[in-house]
């Protein structure tokens, strides 16, 4: 015994140390009050022989006896828990919904349910989430209502002795226990915990890039303002600074000068050695996209590729994505495949992954760089699933216990998605509490915003897009008045001609000073108004009093001024749908174009998947 444990035991003697854990403390918790690791009060536990044991929860209110397999821990005698000699497989779910971990990867957890009961093993699910579907008493054979840290898991590990643990479904939550796991033997179906170290550390993986000559932005770390300032400084700014493991983008942040960085670090918090700041290079007017792919040693299925609508520094879960890209030059499709090919071998992934792209210029001399890469399940693998007709959680699910991805690729059909040469263009659209949060503002950044989505299919993206703004809770106008808003970096002759085609159709502008001279510059006849503070009527009363149909409003500069957010505000307080990016603004009009045309009909996700059966039936008779 070490001399620290010895003196634990003294500290902590065993019904003290009881005690503790039947009022809840954690080991962590313990560790910190005790000056000591979390190993050693784990093994402190164990040399007492104080162990978890499982209730079970009463589904039945009593009324009669609950048969249900939905347990709850705690530190009493009875263990109501009896595990079984059956093969299985613990899932690790991904906790409490909020901004950057919801619903999508609920779907990927019960899929690998569905999976691996077929697979014939005992499904054992671990997730503290009473809303939602993993978490009903009849998914799994056996459902943990557990938080997910490394002592609850390891304890029903310990308990279970399962065959793995599959921690790439719950997004990234679960997999930053796969270090802890692994390194307390417990075997990580799937991608090795090495791999998904190499992805998750900004270091190793700049190193791996360079290494497979793989464009990327120029980066750096820091613990201090002089360290972050000098790498802004070698890098130059823009840069797009964010913490350490970031959850949905929270406190990223896209810095122009040396005064907001000192701000931004002044205010940020846990900066540490181990925690440090990232600093990337941001790419200013490049194309985004989200690429979704299974692998195993030998193969691998590019999946899905979806180009973001909105330009790059707007959270990948907050833009507007397309499937399959569109107006994509093959070289770059040619490209992206490539590297998320290299990527898969280099970092030995086993089951799916995902990678952000960025594409900076055009024709033959756009550049493909590669933004980030996760060795798991991310938000869009249900909209490909769905998109595509290809059960990809399924197949993952498979590859990971050991089946070869070149027979599943048979069985399932599985192709890259632009082999498939989808007839028909899908989209998927977030969905936003501004209603709720007036004054959270409504514009879009590197931090992730949205707290849902919705899908939409259709022939020609302009109806695709119609239909998936209704779903979000936007009714696009076909008349009436655009107010249109833009900073100094978007008047260009883009920026008027996709104006343009909103006057073409006969719909009256309107804008604040300095926009509708820009506007009448390009031969467009525009009405002056007032900004917020310059008169009566200004542009929110204007808004408020329902004499405008759709806003066109891009902030200035780094944060949105008083103005910007006031004509946000008058938008969403009067139901009117509105365009805070160029991008959006195009979309919109493609969109209103089309429900001019014609009216758009209506089909089940069944109706639009067979297609497939339909290719099959003219193989077989040709």
């Amino acid at each position: 015994m070490t001399d620290t444990f010895q003196a634990l035991l003294r500290k902590l003697p065993k019904e003290k140390l009881r005690k503790a854990k039947e009022l809840g403390f954690s080991d962590l918790q313990l560790a910190h009050i005790f000056g000591v690791s979390q190993a050693d009060i784990r093994n402190l536990r164990e040399h007492y022989g104080i162990k978890a044991v499982y209730k079970t929860i009463d589904t039945c209110a009593a009324e009669f006896d609950a048969q249900t397999p939905y347990y709850y821990s705690s530190y009493e005698e009875e263990n109501e828990s009896k595990p079984t000699k059956k093969k299985k497989i613990i899932i690790l779910g991904s906790g409490p919904n909020r901004i950057g971990q919801g619903i999508e990867f609920d779907y990927c957890c019960v899929q690998a349910v569905f999976a691996l009961k077929e697979a014939g093993y005992e499904t054992i699910m671990i997730n503290c989430n009473p809303e939602t579907v993993s978490t009903d008493y009849d998914v799994a054979d056996k459902l943990y209502f557990e938080p997910l840290t490394f002592e609850d898991t390891m304890n029903i590990i310990e308990h279970e002795n399962p065959e793995g643990v599959i921690v790439s479904f719950g997004g990234q939550t679960p997999l930053r226990l796969s270090t802890q796991l692994a390194n307390a033997g417990v075997k990580i179906l799937g991608t090795p915990s090495k791999g998904i170290d190499i992805a998750e550390n900004r270091e190793k993986f700049g190193k791996l890039l360079d290494e497979l000559n793989i464009p990327h932005p120029a980066y750096g770390v820091a613990t201090t303002y002089e360290e972050a300032k000098l790498v802004a400084e070698l890098i130059g700014y823009p840069v797009l600074v964010r913490p350490s493991y970031v959850l949905g983008g929270r406190a990223m942040q896209i810095i122009y000068n040396d005064d907001t960085l000192r701000r931004y670090i002044d205010q940020a918090l846990h900066v540490s050695d181990e925690y440090p700041l990232l600093i990337d290079k941001f790419l200013e007017h490049a194309v985004e996209f989200d690429v979704d792919a299974i692998a195993d040693a030998k193969d691998c299925v590019v999946a899905g590729i979806l180009q973001h609508i909105e330009a790059a520094g707007v959270h990948s879960g907050d833009s507007t994505s397309v499937l399959p890209p569109i107006n994509t030059p093959k070289h770059i499709i040619k490209t992206m495949k490539e590297y998320t090919r290299k990527l898969a071998k280099a970092l030995q992934v086993i089951g799916l992954m995902n990678v952000q792209f960025a594409v900076q210029g055009e024709g033959k001399d756009a550049k493909v760089y590669v933004l980030e890469v996760n060795p798991r399940a991310s938000r869009t693998v249900p909209f490909v699933a769905k998109a595509t007709g290809m059960p990809i959680v399924k197949a993952a699910c498979l590859v990971m216990i050991g089946e070869k991805l070149s027979k599943l690729k048979k069985k399932f059909g599985l192709k890259d998605c632009d082999e498939l040469k989808l007839p028909y263009i899908c989209i998927k659209e977030p969905v936003f509490p501004f209603s709720k949060f007036i004054k959270s503002g409504v514009y879009l950044g590197p931090e992730m915003r949205s707290t849902g989505e919705v899908m939409s299919f259709a022939k020609t993206f302009g109806e695709a897009f119609t239909k998936a703004a209704l779903a979000a809770g936007s009714k696009l106008p076909t008349s009436g008045t655009v107010f249109v808003s833009v900073n100094d970096a978007h008047k260009t002759t883009h920026t008027a001609e996709i104006v343009r085609r909103y006057y073409d159709l006969g719909f009256d502008l309107i804008a604040t000073s300095g926009t509708a001279e820009f506007l009448r510059n390009h031969n467009l006849e525009c009405k002056t108004v007032f900004k917020v503070g310059e008169g009566k009527p200004n542009i929110f009363d204007i808004i408020r009093s329902g004499k405008v149909q759709f806003v066109i409003n891009t902030p200035l500069g780094e944060k949105a001024r008083y103005d910007e957010e006031a004509i946000g505000t008058a938008s969403i307080l009067s139901g009117v749908p509105y365009a805070t990016t160029i991008e959006t603004a195009e979309a919109a009009i493609a969109g209103i174009e089309q429900l001019r045309k014609e009216k758009f009909g209506v089909k089940s996700l069944q109706e639009y998947l067979s297609y497939k059966k339909a290719r099959k039936k003219s193989k077989r008779g040709s």
